[in-house]
């Protein structure tokens, strides 16, 4: 017996960086949007023990030992489970390795899905719990990965904390975009890295700035206000943040798409001959959203930001690297205006192709498709 499960990447509207934390990570503020690009797991189980991990593509980046996330994900299931057996677990590899859309995490995820199912149809019994609770799955996936609770939830979700914390969002409507996937892999580690060296220096370029008469030290606190209004509320405490306006840049994100979803006046509500997604893109580029990482990675990797301005000049209304990159992604009107665009880029030597986002539902409906 084999399951099959469809392993979704994700995109970020928007990513700010937080002062780096006593642990280790970074206190981040971003919004996760799952989109219909996918790997594909599938996991059997057998009589035995062990955990067999399967790279159908066979690319060298992907661990086949303890190392990957979808045999940490397996360990602690088969464990919280009181479940023996052994464990195969066959990754189809579709989406860019180290490529900023979750594809690592979304297959631990797939893999904890496919798990379940599969153990609840052998005839291998567990005994602690025959499946695990919705706490349970959360707790795990954070235990394994900062990127992992996200796919538990999927849509449109508020990611806070290291990026770990996650609150569903009313979702976003199905938007045409094309996703861009250079042959570069970007390491999220050292992006970090890059990213508190640019903080270092500029922290002191503001103190000898302070030193000169007349000069000010700009304020970074947050304010904790809660940056959009979400089906569960958030407790927020004040956090440093490393620059000037990112949390109320945005709050002012979060203003535009809660008002936009409700269709509020001139926030977003569609205009005669226009859409509703189209609006949205306005708002989005009014509100200035940015992706931090772009600060660091596109000085080291020039070619990223020239993709993001090709991009633009085919049409796109919003351009963003994904996390930490390298994958790129454009944000469009309508599906023919990004099929459009993507054979314009792959025209241009560029891995191109046109997709859109995925709602909670479809989300969900299509994993085991």
């Amino acid at each position: 017996m084999t399951v099959a499960v469809r392993s979704f990447a994700k995109i970020n509207l928007g990513l700010y960086i937080g002062a780096a934390r006593a642990d280790g990570y970074h206190d981040l503020r971003t919004v996760y949007q799952t989109i219909a690009l996918h790997d594909v797991i599938r996991v059997s189980v057998g009589r035995g023990s062990g955990i067999e991990i399967v790279c159908k593509n066979k690319d060298p980046r992907v661990p086949l030992d303890s190392s990957n996330t979808c045999y940490r994900i397996a360990e602690r299931v088969l464990d919280e489970l009181g479940a023996q057996g052994r464990v195969r677990i066959e990754i189809e590899k579709r989406l860019p390795v180290q490529g900023g859309l979750g594809a690592a995490s979304s297959n631990a995820v797939a893999t904890m899905v496919a798990l379940e199912r599969e153990l609840r149809k052998t005839a291998l019994k567990t005994t602690k719990t025959e499946t695990l609770s919705a706490a349970a799955r959360l707790r795990i996936a954070a235990e394994v990965g900062s990127d992992l609770p996200l796919f538990l939830v999927g849509g449109t979700t508020l990611g806070v904390g290291r990026g770990e914390e996650v609150y569903p969002l009313t979702d976003l409507p199905a938007i045409p975009i094309v996703v861009v996937t250079p042959e570069i892999g970007v390491s999220t580690a050292q992006a970090f890295a890059d990213w508190d060296g640019l903080v270092q220096r500029e922290k002191g370029a503001e103190l000898c700035s302070a030193g000169r008469p007349g000069a000010a030290v700009p304020t970074r606190a947050w304010t904790g206000q809660s940056p959009v209004t979400t089906h569960t509320s958030v407790t927020t405490r004040n956090h440093q943040l490393t620059r000037l306006g990112a949390s109320d840049r945005l709050f002012e994100v979060g203003c535009a798409l809660s008002a936009w979803l409700n269709g509020s006046p001139n926030t977003g509500a569609p205009a005669k001959g226009g859409s509703r997604a189209g609006n949205l893109l306005l708002d989005l580029v009014r509100t200035g959203i940015e992706n931090d990482f772009e600060r660091v990675v596109f000085p080291k990797y020039p070619e990223l930001r020239d993709i993001r301005g090709e991009l633009e000049r085919a049409g796109s209304r919003y351009a963003s690297l994904s996390g930490s990159g390298s994958t790129l992604y454009g944000l469009f009107r309508s599906p023919a205006d990004a099929v459009k665009a993507a054979s314009r880029l792959r025209k241009q030597g560029l891995k191109a192709v046109a997709t859109s986002t995925l709602t909670r539902q479809k989300y969900w409906k299509r994993i085991l498709d």
